[in-house]
């Protein structure tokens, strides 16, 4: 386990670039009397700063000078969020003054914090679990309304008393299975395989559950990838445009304007969609094309949903659809972008898709037409398998949801040798290494480096 630094750490806490209030936040044990040493109070009562009380006054360097108003706040610990002593210095957001202020602290001997530092202090000093520190990186980071409610309630510690009590479960199974290995002459209280085995299977289910939830939640969490395919010229960056509401995409009548990929995120009734524009497919591509063609069929293969724009308006559509090479496009995963629908159309086009078993929306990526009915198809095709979950909803990031499978794979295994009569003395592994995998998704068992990992992915300051 990585050891507590006792070294007291400052970093601004706001975001980079300028801004009406800016926070320096600084957490250790002398933390409260270098900021005192370089405060003075509005207040000819002030004596030292007390807790959680907002201090009016200026802050000054070590020569004097008056750096900026602030206001100040003292957190003592263990009751703050990193468990230690805790100030927060409240500023003008000026890049100018916040650098300044942070250098009068460093060449107090107080040191820069690290990416995630003081999240990292709260969960080493037992503040939080790993899941709850994982839910502070993901609220700050969080996509939609949804993910942020989401990230809420696994901070309240929600996930960490499921995956608790589930442990629970596995530690009574193991010292039922201690008691039959230890005592087999004698008559104490021992699951017959029967029962053994359904628990084991209720264990498995619950596991499941919480697994489910997380593919579910998943576009919720992360945002759903959009990809807008399709023939050269058939309006694609012209589509791109108008979902953005502002000119991003160079449209040009020349084919193969987009080369490469364009991405940008929106957000759709409170979903974050990652829309990717990517090139244009022809028979006489160059080699730049076909590199971005490349491409474009690895987002194609990752999208949750493929716009496959058609110009339903060209002299022989028909045909150019037909040389889109529609096995590329599955039905489930790809909506129809009828553009062009302003001009005159090709029904024929239209009823040949339709009958290949997809979602046709006419739309003009010129005017606009059609926009909103492609946007409300886009997001119910999107949430037709993930619904929106409940804000009490449990759920996953990625190191908790591999780490989940693999203890479901465990369990998976062990009902196996159960079935086939292996000695209980060899099935307590099984049940063990399921136990603390589960341990390392709350953090109770983690290696460093799975700890280093996870809170330098943190923002400096939080």
């Amino acid at each position: 386990m990585i050891a507590l630094s006792t070294e007291t750490i400052a970093a601004i806490a706001t975001p980079p670039g300028h801004g009406a209030v800016g926070i320096i936040r600084v957490s250790g044990t002398c933390a409260r009397v270098i900021v005192t040493k370089h405060f003075a109070s509005s207040r000819r009562t002030f004596r030292e700063l007390r807790p959680y009380r907002l201090h009016h006054g200026h802050f000054f360097n070590g020569t004097g000078q008056i750096l900026d108003e602030v206001l100040v706040a003292f957190m003592p610990g263990p009751g703050s969020f990193t468990g230690e002593d805790v100030v927060e210095i409240n500023c003008h957001g000026s890049p100018v003054v916040l650098q300044s202020i942070l250098e009068t602290l460093l060449q107090e001997g107080v040191h820069p914090a690290n990416p995630g530092e003081f999240t990292q202090r709260a969960f080493l000093n037992g503040r939080m679990d790993l899941t709850q520190a994982e839910a502070v990186a993901e609220i700050i980071s969080a996509v939609s309304p949804t993910a942020s409610l989401l990230a809420q309630n696994k901070l309240s510690g929600a996930l960490r008393h499921c995956l608790q009590g589930l442990r629970d479960r596995l530690e009574e199974l193991r010292a039922q299975l201690c008691l039959a290995v230890d005592f087999p002459e004698e008559e104490v209280e021992c699951l017959s395989p029967e029962l053994f085995l359904q628990s084991v299977e209720d264990i498995r289910k619950q596991l499941g559950i919480l697994l489910q939830g997380h593919l579910q939640s998943r576009i919720w969490n992360d945002g759903a990838l959009c990809v807008l395919s399709g023939a050269v010229n058939a309006g694609k960056s012209s589509l791109l445009n108008q979902l953005l509401g502002r000119q991003r995409a160079i449209v040009s009548p020349e084919p193969g304007t987009t080369r490469d990929y364009l991405e940008e995120r929106i957000t759709l009734h409170g979903l974050s969609l990652r829309l990717v524009d990517v090139a244009g497919t022809r028979k006489e591509a160059g080699i730049l094309e076909r590199e971005g063609l490349a491409l474009a069929r690895q987002f194609q293969d990752e999208a949750d949903l493929i716009l496959l724009v058609v110009d339903i308006a060209t002299q022989a559509p028909l045909g150019v659809v037909k040389d889109q090479n529609l096995s590329l496009y599955p039905p489930s995963r790809t909506l129809i972008v009828a553009n062009k629908c302003d001009l005159k159309r090709d029904p024929e086009t239209e009823s040949f898709l339709s009958n290949q078993g997809y979602d046709v929306v006419p739309v003009s990526a010129k005017n606009g037409q059609g926009l909103e009915e492609l946007q409300d198809r886009i997001w119910r095709r999107l949430i037709a398998n993930s619904p929106e979950p409940r804000p009490d909803a449990l759920t996953l990031n990625l190191r908790q949801s591999g780490a989940l499978e693999q203890a479901a794979l465990e369990l998976e295994r062990l009902r196996e040798d159960i079935m086939q009569n292996v000695p209980y003395d060899l099935l307590g592994v099984r049940l063990e290494s399921a136990s603390v995998i589960l341990a390392e998704i709350t953090g109770e068992i983690t290696s460093d480096e799975i700890l280093e990992s996870i809170f330098q992915r943190f923002c400096i300051g939080k």
